[in-house]
């Protein structure tokens, strides 16, 4: 397919979200060209526009939380065919030649960290901020029926790593599960959290909060890790906020041998209690995006009812006021933009 489409172009460091026409992509071998519908905003767009984190040169277009069509394939594709409903995430394809990729590690975020030359959705490539986007296959999942594209964007970045979360820290059945931080990531973490069966105490600071906690699914609302040791602790505390500043404060709940799962990205540096974590066998562990298993899971449990994303729509036209009320935490609390 050949013509112009419609992407938002990011052309400087700290520049606005412009809607602009550009060339549609092609499609190479191993290729899907993706009819976008909906694709949310992630902390690493945000992060990227200001130039906290930096991949490559000026002009960009973002986007790794995607939802669409496949309206064509590339030579060799057989998983994907014309008419699939898939999501778009970022770690799309690992390099395959590098010393990392040698030692045949299943795609994950942290093929991201440490592949040599990986190719990333909307950070080392152009993203999925456009009516239409080339990916390789793999970089693609399918969307279960019923799910729409404007539910399904974000879990296929925020859902997906509050899910890989939790999976990787294999807590026990009956466990009790603590969620710090009640935002993009957190709303959802509580959901998932809950519809696996688990205990599920929230940690947030903010009073208008408590309610929405409790409707989404939490037993208990609690302020600190004080608080959180009262009401009976936690074997797994979920630490979704975009802070690291907590995450110690709230380990003062965890009962012995709990775990704490980094998943919000920050840029202030972790300080743990060293001996809390020694006497009672802490364990701090990093997740993101884990296997594409956990993703598929993350997807169904949206299809079966059991977890549903709060967003706020914005028309492509209106990408820039998306991106500033996303920044300034106005958004309850994905910003979702339609295409």
């Amino acid at each position: 397919m050949t013509g112009q489409m419609k992407a938002v172009v990011v052309s400087e460091v700290k520049g606005k979200w412009e809607l602009q026409d550009r060339d549609m992509p092609q499609v190479g071998p191993d290729d899907v060209l993706v009819r976008i519908r909906a694709c949310g905003i992630c902390g690493t767009d945000q992060w990227i526009t200001q130039g906290v984190l930096a991949f490559r040169d000026f002009p960009l277009v973002l986007g790794h939380e995607a939802a669409g069509e496949v309206v064509a394939v590339g030579e060799g594709v057989t998983k994907r065919k014309v008419g699939d409903r898939v999501g778009v995430f970022m770690s799309q394809k690992m390099c395959g030649v590098c010393d990392f990729c040698h030692e045949e590690h299943p795609n994950s975020f942290v093929t991201s960290a440490n592949c040599a030359n990986p190719r990333l959705t909307g950070v080392t490539v152009d993203g999925a901020h456009a009516e239409y986007v080339a990916v390789d296959a793999g970089g693609t999942v399918l969307i279960p029926d019923g799910v729409s594209y404007e539910q399904a964007a974000p879990i296929i970045c925020a859902g997906y790593t509050v899910w890989a979360g939790l999976r990787r820290a294999e807590p026990k059945p009956g466990a009790r599960v603590a969620v710090s931080g009640i935002g993009g990531l957190g709303h959802l973490a509580i959901q998932y959290a809950k519809a696996a069966g688990f205990h599920v105490t929230a940690l947030t600071h903010s009073a208008d909060k408590g309610d929405l906690a409790r409707q989404l699914g939490a037993d208990e609302v609690v302020a600190d890790g004080a608080a959180l040791k009262s009401a009976g602790g936690a074997d797994v505390l979920l630490h979704t906020n975009s802070s690291h500043g907590a995450v110690a404060k709230a380990m003062e709940g965890l009962r012995p041998w709990g775990k704490v799962v980094l998943m919000g990205i920050a840029t202030d540096e972790l300080h743990l209690p060293a001996l809390a974590l020694t006497s009672n066998s802490y364990q701090v562990i990093g997740s993101a995006h884990n296997t594409i298993e956990h993703l598929v899971e993350a997807l169904d449990f949206v299809a079966r009812g059991k977890v549903s994303t709060m967003i706020e729509t914005f028309p492509k036209e209106r990408a820039e006021e998306a991106r500033a009320k996303a920044a300034a935490g106005e958004v309850r609390f994905k910003a979702v933009i339609t295409y």
